[in-house]
């Protein structure tokens, strides 16, 4: 497996993202693009992206509108598949193994890299049946192993105690955080490695937020967590990284404090000062 040892900060300009710090650590590279590139039709919508991602890290994808963020999450888990016209070139390995192999099943990517999309989204289904969900499509049947399952994943997101007497209940009568977090411990249910989340508390009150905010922060310590946020304030709270997207190309990637006190480039500078975006 690769490992990422982080020595001394080094130029991350022109697309040569490398993270640093000035303590000798190391840690384990889960995901690993090279040379990506995404084209939606004639649209060249990703440029060259090489960008690893740390076992066990936050990290935070940030840019303005239309700069490639929410594409490049979905291509993570090959979502992005789904567009018509997409073509691709380049290498995205998950632990090691290139993605677009032709004999990774996307089925069995999706399982090891879950998502939680930007609008909660539960099924019209109970609370248990939601989580219970991907357990029952990997053939588990067995109610007593279900039970533990939803009831693991439930306390894993952090509101197994808000809805343990309502697990017959609709998911929709739930608030729109709860929601989420239901959301969340859906996929927490199918035991992924990585968890990609797209805008996840775009649509939430403050008070929901830092509670998605508070799991984030719980969840790295069993997960490798990558989450694309518009909030800056959120990107400089939440992650140990952080990735700066411009029309489609990584200006910057690097420690988020780094980020926020001396970024390199003057574009990110501009951006997360609120120049632009």
């Amino acid at each position: 497996m690769c490992a990422l040892t982080i020595t001394a900060r080094k130029s991350t300009k022109a697309n040569a993202p490398l993270a640093s710090d000035t303590e000798n650590t190391e840690k384990n590279i889960v995901m690993n693009t090279r040379a990506l590139n995404l084209w939606y039709g004639e649209n060249h919508a990703l440029k060259n992206i090489n960008l690893p991602m740390l076992e066990n890290d936050v990290t935070a994808i940030i840019g303005p509108s239309g700069c490639g963020k929410s594409t490049y999450i979905k291509t993570l888990n090959r979502m992005v598949e789904l567009v018509p016209n997409v073509r691709i070139s380049g290498e995205i390995l998950y632990r090691d193994r290139n993605i677009f192999d032709k004999t990774y099943l996307v089925e069995e990517l999706r399982t090891r890299v879950g998502m939680v999309f930007q609008k909660p989204n539960p099924f019209p289904k109970s609370i248990f049946d939601n989580v219970a969900y991907g357990p029952k499509i990997h053939g588990i049947r067995d109610k007593k192993i279900l039970k533990e399952i939803v009831e693991k994943s439930l306390r894993g997101a952090a509101i197994w105690e808000e809805v343990k007497d309502r697990l017959n209940e609709n998911a929709y009568g739930l608030s729109g955080g709860q929601q989420q977090r239901l959301c969340i411990a859906r996929c927490l249910a199918i035991e992924p490695d990585v968890i990609l989340m797209d805008e996840p508390t775009s649509a939430l009150d403050p008070k929901s937020t830092l509670k998605v905010e508070e799991l984030i922060q719980e969840l790295k310590e069993k997960y490798s967590i990558i989450i694309v946020t518009h909030n800056m304030q959120q990107a400089a709270r939440i992650s140990d990284k952080t990735a700066f997207f411009l029309n489609g190309e990584v200006i910057e990637y690097d420690n988020t404090d780094l980020i926020f006190s001396t970024p390199n480039d003057k574009r990110t500078e501009d951006y997360i000062t609120g120049r632009f975006g």
